[in-house]
């Protein structure tokens, strides 16, 4: 108690000398913005933050710390991870016109404040130790888009405060103790898009989010009862394992004892609703002796006249049976080594349209899961866009087919015949006419693997043809090869190149993939000023996100799993459109036992790879390398640049966390078109991505989400 007395002292000696000193020095920013600042600053504890003060300053005119200025308005204050501790200052609603308020990812206790500025837009305060309960008073902040306050210590109910809330679009309340069922007013969230309240102890049905616009929804790990309504079921992203929900429907009433007409008009009170829905009881609603009597009559006749039916369709049935069982014993005599003749040849004639046809289509669409997990694989080939494979109509014996003799083992053609996604076979001959005999004008590429032409089709398409030249497929057998293309030709995903034919003739091997006319990802930071000045901020968070579902899909959906190993913007294709396409995806068994030396002296490789240990994180760090070049606009490694300078991991990450330092990290060609916050949760991003440790780092999916968020808000 004394400390708090002490506190609210402080903060109000710190005010009264703000008042006196702003009056004093006719300060360029606003005097209640001066004296909302300096109180903050006292309730904070005084953290050591760039140009704040005790009492008086200009926090517009001198630039402080976070602060964010229109005029002489103090209109945002953003200090996410800056070390913060103390609590929130009681009278936070004294600022003027502040708009935004970033405080996450620090330590800040106490309660939220009942007294809010009224012109917040975004309000974050996730990630920090905060107790209590949530204002009521949030029903006062009529323009806010945004609200998180994810990751504290709230508990209690939601406030039924969201009636004047009509443009909120992102609400975050997950990993909190709130409990209690969801307020009626959440109905009025008319441009609501995202809602999480995941870890939580929210109890009662949803019901009233069902109508919400909703996007992305998130209530797992918490106490909701009640069936789904449908209409929530229909929501892209909606999420609700570790729900205890009743999905029991009630019976309709059974056929031969229908309700009476009267009685669904009118429910006398008193009457049981559930037994109602099942039929009345004699005891329940009045029947007299001769109704019941006829009715019990009725029942008789028609088990009677059912068991009749039964009786007959027996009897049919076993005549059937035994009719069809004298004529096989009478007809069929042949003897046992025609039998096993017979079963010889229909296993060995490939083209037999019955036995093992239903055997193969079935390893074909579940040869890498059990039986149990059918529900899981049909869940993952919907996500994926890979349908799984049918087998076309196979010719019967004796209709004059003729199969010739193929030089690709057995083994390899019923792979093939599983993947109805397996490209076709191009010539070397072929391939030297449509790319001018490997011309250099034709070079588009180089890499680890090989070169890579260009070639234009006699329909007119345009392909690239990768010509594999790595000392490591020379030890490969025709067959390994051939299974190589039929992994590879099953990745079918928006953000990856498809493979479009291979050839393997002459002890050529070559890949033949689709073109993509904007070159990569590097070349268009770093080389092709043309394209450069179409990546604007938006358009550079859009491929960081496209780029992420590619890694999603090869990390969590595709089957068999594929890591990658070889993640760089020189990878990262640009179509016409602008959208990324990942190249040589399923390629890591080619890479050359140098390849993790190479991949480090890039400035892509994770700190594990000097052990020589690769994992799907080893992945996600390399994304944050190519995060870090859309960012700033420099190399992942630049020989030019000072030694300190070289590599940008070892440059970027110790600014990551300084608002200062990472406004002036960015691409100076984005021309300061961008906000602060947009960059900042960029750069939390690609911080996560980067770790040290691999198991701190994310998985891909969950940096989806986390772009695909920022995205949704228009940063």
């Amino acid at each position: 108690m004394g400390n708090s007395k002490l506190k609210i002292y402080m903060v109000a000696v710190v005010g009264l000398l703000a008042v006196i000193s702003t009056q004093s020095c006719f300060a360029f920013t606003d005097s209640r913005d001066i004296l909302a600042i300096n109180s903050l600053y006292a309730a904070l504890g005084f953290p050591p933050l760039v140009g704040w003060l005790l009492a008086g300053g200009d926090p517009c005119l001198e630039g402080w710390q976070g602060v964010q200025c229109l005029n002489s308005n103090i209109t945002g204050i953003v200090l996410n991870d800056a070390n913060l501790g103390g609590e929130l200052v009681v009278n936070l609603g004294t600022f003027a016109s502040i708009t935004q308020i970033d405080l996450s990812n620090n330590h800040i206790g106490g309660s939220i404040p009942s007294n809010l500025p009224v012109t917040l837009k975004t309000f974050f305060l996730s990630g920090n130790q905060l107790t209590g309960s949530i204002p009521e008073s949030l029903s006062t902040l009529g323009l806010l888009t945004d609200l998180s306050l994810n990751n504290n210590h709230l508990s209690g109910a939601i406030p039924d405060s969201f009636q004047q809330l009509l443009a909120l679009a992102n609400l975050d309340l997950s990993a909190n103790n709130l409990s209690g069922p969801m307020p009626p007013s959440m109905a009025r969230l008319s441009s609501i898009s995202t809602l999480h309240l995941e870890d939580n102890q929210l109890t009662g049905v949803l019901d009233v989010l069902q109508d919400l616009p909703l996007i992305d929804l998130d209530i797992e790990n918490n106490l909701f009862s009640g069936p789904i309504p449908p209409k929530l079921l229909g929501i892209p992203n909606f999420r609700s394992k570790g729900n205890p929900f009743n999905t029991t429907i009630i019976p309709s009433p059974p056929a031969e004892s229908p309700l009476p007409a009267s009685t669904s008009e009118a429910q006398p009170p008193g009457i049981n609703p559930v037994i109602q829905a099942r039929g009345p009881s004699s005891s329940e609603l009045p029947h007299s002796s001769g109704q019941q009597k006829s009715n019990m009559s009725k029942k008789v006749v028609w088990i009677a006249v059912g068991g009749f039916f039964i009786l007959v369709l027996l009897a049919l049935g076993l005549c059937v049976r035994m009719s069809k069982w004298y004529k096989e014993k009478s007809t069929v005599k042949v003897g046992d080594h025609m039998k096993s003749s017979i079963l010889n040849l229909s296993s060995s004639n490939p083209s037999h349209p019955k036995g093992n046809e239903t055997q193969r289509i079935d390893s074909g669409r579940h040869n890498s899961l059990p039986r149990s997990n059918l529900e899981e694989d049909q869940k993952i080939q919907t996500i994926s866009k890979n349908p799984p494979p049918t087998l076309p109509p196979q010719p019967l014996a004796g209709e004059g087919v003729i199969v010739k003799p193929v030089a690709i083992p057995t083994t390899t053609v019923g792979d093939i015949s599983k993947n109805i996604h397996f490209p076709r076979f191009f010539s070397v001959a072929s391939l030297q006419h449509y790319t001018n005999s490997f011309s250099q004008e034709n070079l588009i590429g180089n890499g680890m693997l090989g070169s890579v032409y260009k070639a234009e089709l006699p329909n007119g398409k345009v392909v690239a043809v990768k010509k594999l030249e790595n000392a490591t497929l020379r030890q490969w057998s025709d067959e390994d090869f051939i299974g190589l293309v039929s992994n590879v030709s099953k990745l079918q995903n928006d953000n990856i190149v498809g493979l479009e034919g291979y050839c393997l003739e002459h002890g050529q091997r070559l890949f033949i993939y689709e073109y993509c006319k904007n070159g990569t990802l590097h070349d268009a930071l770093h080389l092709d000023e043309k394209i450069h000045e179409k990546l604007s901020w938006n358009a550079r968070v859009h491929l960081a996100l496209q780029a992420a579902k590619a890694l999603e899909y090869l990390h969590e959906f595709c089957q068999p799993l594929v890591v990658h190993q070889n993640f760089k913007s020189a990878n990262i294709l640009l179509d016409e459109e602008l959208n990324v396409r990942v190249s040589d995806c399923g390629l890591a068994s080619l890479l050359p036992s140098s390849y993790t030396s190479q991949l480090q002296g890039l400035g892509y490789g994770a700190p594990e790879l000097e052990s020589g240990s690769y994992t799907y994180q080893s992945d996600v760090y390399s994304f944050g390398i190519v995060m870090l070049e859309l960012l700033t606009g420099r190399k992942a490694f630049d020989r030019s640049k000072p030694r300190g300078e070289q590599y940008l991991v070892r440059w970027a990450v110790p600014r990551l966390h300084d608002i200062d330092a990472l406004s002036r990290m960015v691409d100076p060609s984005l021309d300061s078109a961008y906000s602060s916050k947009s960059i900042s949760r960029f750069a939390d991003i690609i911080s996560l991505c980067v770790q040290a440790e691999p198991e701190f780092r994310p998985p891909m999916s969950e940096i989806v989400q986390n772009l695909l968020h920022m995205t949704k808000i228009n940063l």
